[in-house]
Formats: structure tokens, C-alpha cells, sequence
């Protein structure tokens, strides 16, 4: 059986020694020795408020390089936290996630803003939840073997420091039980909307206290979603802005866009997250799909996103599929699956405060074109939307460079943008 560019025992041999290195460094949580209050955390309460952004259980959690018990230490006071969100079918479900206080005044105009962080793609697998690897962004599991990341703290340093209170999601079953149902447009908003709800009880923030939404890949496209259901969904809100950075809004091209590059295997994230939403697709997976389509559907729904690059990084879906056709074309012979896809579209519906886009015209993940159709979705709504493009020239595409730079690139204009929607 194949086991991709990078094979399975190439894998365990690499997280082996960075395990052994790393670990001894004393620079890596190692996830065998994180205590059992901390994983049994994640596991719901059999009953809680089905309210939508109620608390529903708290923990104190320290970040990086803070001394435990330790109060007002920089950059905040970080509370690990579950709340209630609602699934795609309208079911009341709980999720996970970080509230940070910031030790930094804020300085602007009236009570403390919040912003809401998408966390961009770090896997399916529990282990991957960014409310897990805040005390050190990296955590090695020799067990699996995985690697799990956490890179959400340039981000979340960056609003620290001027005074807005964090709170990042860890998105519907990402720590907790089921399925991360990855990119899910309901599912994703929803998360990001009822974590400010939540953030604003943690903090004993007022209601009306401003609130922001920002991400960045994943992260943009479910900041996007929750920009443009904060005034169904989210009534009750004071949303002033949001920042989508390369937003996946039209799954249907993303597909194309990614498979061969070295994160191929996020296509598998996606369609898990689907079939179970939507049980019609199970069938069409089983005729499709053949032995090295269902091992790559099997083995990423517990993986991180560099256990997923290094194990099947730089596939091709031709080599997934029975008759060697693209997953692309695959579903292109569904309509039931197309409309699927289309149900997960972000744009129809028109945000109720200023947005930030952004894109890079050669980014090698997320294609700019259906970045550009969202702002004009948005724009021909009326919405107070904005669009900025990143020029960076193409860097061996499909290494995803050109996705991850414009990322960096656009950390200040967003930090800016979503700071002078505080104070206007």
C-alpha cells in the first residue's frame, strides 16, 4: 500500500526524534504527561445550557513562558473554556476554546473590545486544538505518532498589546467528541459568534462591549461567516469588524486549487466534515473512492496538519478515486454532492459591519478568483467591505509559500483595520 511522498515510517522516525529532542529540551509539552483534569475537560457534562454562548465549564491556563499561579503576568490571563454553539442542524452542541485578558490597558475609546480568533488550519485530530498548546505552541504525541501546532500567537499578541481581549475557538469537534467538521460555513460562524458571547460572560463584560472577527485561511473563512450571520445568528452582538484573510468561500474551487500541493490531504479534512453532515454522501465515498482514498479519509481525521502534509503531501485525488478521475470531477458527476458544496458557500448573505478581505493573487492554496467573488457578493449586497491583494511573486508553489507569506504580510493592516473599527 502506498504511504505518499513522505511514508508512514518516515513519519514515525521523524516525530520519534523530535520527541526525544525537543522534549528534553524542556520546549515541548508531550501529550502522554498532560494531566487527566486536562483532557477530561473536553468531555461535555451528560446536561448543560443549550443556550447558545453560555459557559459551560472553565480552567485557568497559562501561556508561554508564564510561571503557573501566577497573576498579571504578560501578555493576559489565559481561561481555557467550553461553551455552547449549534450544530448544522440546529442541535445545541458544546465547544472549546481560550479567553485571554490582556494585561495592557486599552487605551482606546470606550469599555475593552474583544476579538474573536479563527484559528487557520491545524488538523482534525483532538490532539490539534489550539486551547491545548497555548503554554508551548507545539506538542509532540509519540503514541500516534503527531505533531500538533499552534500559531495563532502572532495574532493574539498583537491585539494583547493594545489592549483587546482575546478569545480564540477551537472550532466544533476539535478537542471535543465528534468529528471536526472542517470548514463548515454554519458550524465554523457559529463557533466564532458564540465565543464572543461567551468571552464577553468570562470577562464580566458588558453585552453590548465591542466585538471583532479575524482569521486567516480556515480562520477567514470562518471569520467571514460569522460576519455575515452576526446579524441573524449573532443578534444581540455589537460587531464592529472583520478581518477574512484568504477565505475558502467557494469549496468547490479550493478542491482544485489544493490538490497536489503539499497539504492535499486538508481535501480529506473537508470531505470527513461533510459526510458527516451529510449522510447521502457516505455511498457515493464508498463507490468512488478507492483503497488509498479511504486509508487517506481514514488516517487524517486524527492527524495534525503536519502529520497530513508528511504522510500524504503532494498527492494527486486522481490517485484516490477508482477510475482515476480528480475528486473535482468526481463530484462534478453528483449534483447532490455539488449542492453540498454549494450549501457551504460564504456570500449570500451581507455582513452588518466592515469587513476586511485579503488575498494573494498567486497564493497556491486558496484561489484569489473566488476570494475576489466574495467581496463582490458582498459589495453588490452593500456591504462595508474592503479588499486588499498581496503582489508576492509565485515561490514554489505548491510548498504553500505564497499562502503562508501573505498571512504575515497583512498581520499590521488587519491588526490596524480591526482597531480603527473599535474607535470610530
Amino acid at each position: 500500500m502506498k504511504t505518499g511522498r513522505f511514508g508512514g515510517r518516515w513519519v514515525r522516525s521523524f516525530t520519534a526524534v523530535a520527541a526525544t529532542v525537543v522534549a528534553a529540551s524542556g520546549l515541548v509539552s508531550v501529550a502522554p504527561q498532560t494531566a487527566d483534569a486536562a483532557r477530561n475537560f473536553y468531555v461535555p457534562p451528560s446536561t448543560f445550557d443549550t443556550t447558545p454562548g453560555s459557559v459551560i465549564r472553565t480552567q485557568p491556563s497559562s501561556l508561554l513562558l508564564q510561571i503557573p499561579g501566577v497573576k498579571n503576568q504578560w501578555p493576559g490571563t489565559a481561561t481555557r473554556i467550553m461553551y455552547t454553539s449549534t450544530l448544522q442542524n440546529g442541535e445545541p452542541t458544546a465547544v472549546t476554546g481560550t479567553v485571554v485578558e490582556p494585561t495592557a490597558r486599552w487605551q482606546g475609546k470606550g469599555v475593552r473590545p474583544t476579538v474573536v480568533i479563527g484559528p487557520g488550519t491545524v488538523g482534525q485530530g483532538d490532539q490539534c486544538a489550539g486551547s491545548k498548546l497555548m503554554s508551548f505552541p507545539l506538542a509532540i504525541d509519540p503514541t500516534k505518532p503527531s505533531i500538533a501546532v499552534n500559531y495563532t500567537a502572532l495574532e493574539m499578541n498583537l491585539m494583547l498589546l493594545n489592549g483587546v481581549r482575546v478569545v480564540i475557538t477551537d472550532y466544533v469537534g476539535l478537542g471535543t467528541p465528534g468529528i471536526h467538521t472542517y470548514v463548515n460555513r454554519l458550524e465554523s460562524g457559529r463557533a466564532m459568534l458564540d465565543a464572543a458571547r461567551a468571552g464577553l460572560k468570562v470577562a464580566n463584560a458588558p453585552k453590548d462591549a465591542p466585538v471583532g472577527f479575524t482569521g486567516y485561511s480556515q480562520g477567514g473563512g470562518a471569520a467571514a461567516s460569522a460576519a455575515e450571520l452576526a446579524s441573524t445568528y449573532g443578534s444581540g452582538l455589537n460587531v464592529k469588524g472583520t478581518y477574512a484573510g484568504a477565505p475558502p468561500a467557494d469549496l468547490s474551487k479550493v478542491i482544485t486549487k489544493i490538490d497536489g500541493t503539499f497539504i492535499a490531504g486538508a481535501i480529506g479534512y473537508a470531505i470527513n466534515g461533510l459526510e458527516a453532515r451529510y449522510p447521502a454522501l457516505a455511498p457515493v465515498l464508498k463507490k468512488e473512492t478507492n483503497a488509498q482514498g479511504k486509508r487517506v479519509l481514514h488516517d487524517v481525521a486524527t492527524q495534525c496538519i503536519g502529520d497530513t502534509g508528511l504522510s500524504f503531501g503532494f498527492q494527486r485525488t486522481t490517485g484516490w478515486t477508482r477510475r482515476g478521475e480528480s475528486l473535482a470531477s468526481v463530484i462534478n458527476r453528483y449534483p447532490e454532492v455539488k449542492a453540498m458544496l454549494d450549501d457551504q458557500r460564504i456570500g449570500r448573505l451581507k455582513p452588518n459591519a466592515p469587513v476586511l478581505i485579503s488575498t494573494g493573487i498567486n497564493d497556491d492554496v486558496i484561489p484569489t478568483g473566488q476570494v475576489v467573488q466574495l467581496y463582490r457578493d458582498w459589495k453588490a449586497q452593500g456591504a462595508d467591505v474592503h479588499l486588499e491583494r498581496d503582489y508576492t511573486p509565485p515561490i514554489f508553489p505548491g510548498l504553500v509559500v505564497n499562502h503562508a507569506l501573505p498571512m504575515v504580510f497583512k498581520l499590521l493592516p488587519a491588526t490596524s483595520f480591526l482597531l480603527s473599527s473599535f474607535n470610530d
